[in-house]
């Protein structure tokens, strides 16, 4: 199946989706796969809205663009790698029985279904600006991105069968 199938029926059924990836042999290099891509994609939904501050503040967008890459492509997958870890230690203290690996590709997967919407939130941010437009949509991809990952850790940690 590809990717970007499975990226739309995640969320109608991140469950199912998470215990076919996982039923599938989908490992590590998988897994990390989906965290760089995603992340590159966070990347590229920042650079409207660091458009438009170079334009509004007199600054260097290569320069906000090289600050914005390196967060993105090479700090956010240790901070994501940190998460998936500590997820997995908080799920073994309440009965899961899914692996480390199971754990990052649940918290990974999530970072690559919820790219789309990283990238509208980005053009919001970009074009349209600070504002109540903007708030709603990071309001809503954060709560869409923490039930995705909920229902793929679950799966991922064997607290919920498909």
């Amino acid at each position: 199946m590809a990717v970007s199938g499975d990226m739309i029926r995640a969320y109608r059924a991140p469950g199912q989706v998470m215990a076919r990836l996982i039923a599938s042999g989908a490992g590590e290099e998988r897994a990390l796969a989906w965290l760089m891509t995603g992340c590159f994609l966070m990347f590229i939904a920042r650079l409207p809205v660091l458009s438009r501050r170079a334009y509004l503040n007199d600054e260097e967008f290569v320069a906000l663009a090289a600050g914005a890459f390196t967060g993105a492509v090479f700090l956010a997958p240790l901070v994501f790698y940190a998460l998936a870890a500590l997820s997995h230690v908080v799920a073994g203290r309440f009965g899961g029985r899914g692996s480390w690996v199971s754990a990052r590709l649940a918290l990974f997967w999530t970072v690559l279904v919820l790219s789309p919407l990283m990238l509208f939130q980005g053009m919001v941010a970009g074009f349209i600006g600070p504002g109540a437009a903007l708030t709603l949509v990071a309001v809503l991809n954060g709560a869409v991105f923490l039930c995705l990952w909920i229902m793929a850790l679950r799966v991922a940690e064997g607290f919920a069968e498909t």
